[in-house]
Formats: C-alpha cells, sequence, structure tokens
C-alpha cells in the first residue's frame, strides 16, 4: 500500500529495509541519467529496470508508475538545490552575487544541469506530467529573486524605481539559455564568468553605477 500525504495524492512506496531504501535510490539516479538522455517521453521504464538489474514490475514496487517516478526524480533535484543554498540565503543584492557561485557548482553536475534543461522544455507539450512543477518553479524562481530584489530596494542598494519582476524575469532567462550554450558546447562556453558578466551589468544598471 502507497504512502499518501495529507491532499491524499499517493507517494512512493519507501521501504522499511536499508537495503529497499537503497535500491529506490539507485533507481532514482538510473532513472535521472534516462530522463536527462532522452527526456520524458522517449525514456522506458523497461531500459531504467534492465540497467537497475530489476524487472519493470520492481520499478514499480517503488513507484506506482512513469509519471511518479519524474516526480520523485524532480523532487531528488530540488533537495539537492535546497541543500547546496542552506537555510539562510544572502539579503538583497548579495543574492545575485551568490547566483553566480551557483552557477559555478552547476559545471560540476552536468547530468542534472540536462535533466533540467530536457524537461523544462519538453514540459510546455500538451498533458506533460512534470509541466505543473515547472511553472510553479519558475513561479517560485521569479518571486525568490524579486523578493531579492525588493529587499535591495528597501536597503537603498538599487534605484527606487526597479521593476523586481522584469529584471528577476530577465535574469532567469539568461541563465537558463546559458545552460543550454553551455551544455551544447562546454569547451566553447564559460557559463559562470558569462552569468558573472550579466550580473555585474545588471548590478550596474540596478544602482545607477558601476560594479
Amino acid at each position: 500500500m502507497s504512502e499518501s500525504k495529507p491532499n491524499g495524492k499517493p507517494q512512493p512506496r519507501t521501504g522499511k529495509s536499508l537495503k529497499a531504501q537503497q535500491r529506490r535510490q539507485e533507481i532514482l539516479g538510473i532513472a535521472m541519467d534516462a530522463f536527462a538522455a532522452h527526456g520524458y517521453n522517449n525514456a522506458s521504464l523497461a531500459e531504467i529496470a534492465d540497467r537497475a538489474g530489476v524487472t519493470q514490475a520492481g520499478v514499480l514496487h517503488y513507484f506506482r508508475s512513469k509519471a511518479q517516478l519524474l516526480t520523485s526524480v524532480l523532487a531528488l533535484r530540488d533537495e539537492t538545490d535546497i541543500e547546496q543554498l542552506g537555510t539562510d540565503r544572502p539579503r538583497g543584492l548579495a543574492f545575485l552575487r551568490h547566483l553566480v557561485d551557483t552557477v559555478r557548482h552547476n559545471t560540476e553536475r552536468e547530468g542534472i544541469v540536462r535533466l533540467y534543461a530536457v524537461l523544462s522544455a519538453e514540459s510546455v507539450t500538451d498533458g506533460h506530467p512534470a509541466q505543473e512543477y515547472f511553472r510553479d518553479r519558475y513561479a517560485g524562481l521569479r518571486a525568490l529573486v524579486a523578493e531579492a530584489l525588493a529587499e535591495a530596494c528597501e536597503l537603498g542598494e538599487t534605484r527606487p524605481d526597479l521593476d523586481v519582476e522584469e529584471a528577476a524575469s530577465a535574469l532567469i532567462a539568461v541563465m537558463d539559455g546559458l545552460q543550454i550554450q553551455w551544455l551544447l558546447a562546454p569547451d566553447s562556453v564559460d557559463m559562470t564568468a558569462a552569468t558573472n558578466r550579466v550580473i555585474t551589468a545588471l548590478l550596474a544598471d540596478l544602482t545607477g553605477k558601476p560594479t
């Protein structure tokens, strides 16, 4: 029987033994690689099961469906991001500078970056199981950056006429675009340096003075 959250949605079976938990994490790692390489629609449970050394029924013992396996992979990705950010994020314009460190860290985890790029693009198609996830994620990212920019306004770090929502959307668009360029040509695109240049230029615009 699957576990359920208060909202009634079935959750993945976690298993009680250490061996079961280790097998579940192994399946998640393999599924993450498969979704990143082939996308959700083209990745097959048969391939994931074969690489994990179990049957498809074995995969479905831990995850009730392919869609639930996908949402579990995305949840694992979010846990990694939360651990990286820590309990307290930098405030005001310091948060924008912190984003450069985030990009630098992303260059060391190509698989997760590819997973995000592939699935976020795929999610715009009708009926994609990750569409709601990415819609909420982008809304959350815009709100997070906009909040930091609003803090900067209150601290007197930026111009008082700043449109924080517009600036947040532009910054996220640049960072996502750089990820795709980097994935296609990692030896030609320095994602960290390019992000730093964009944020430096943005800071100069926000503050009205060279940074």
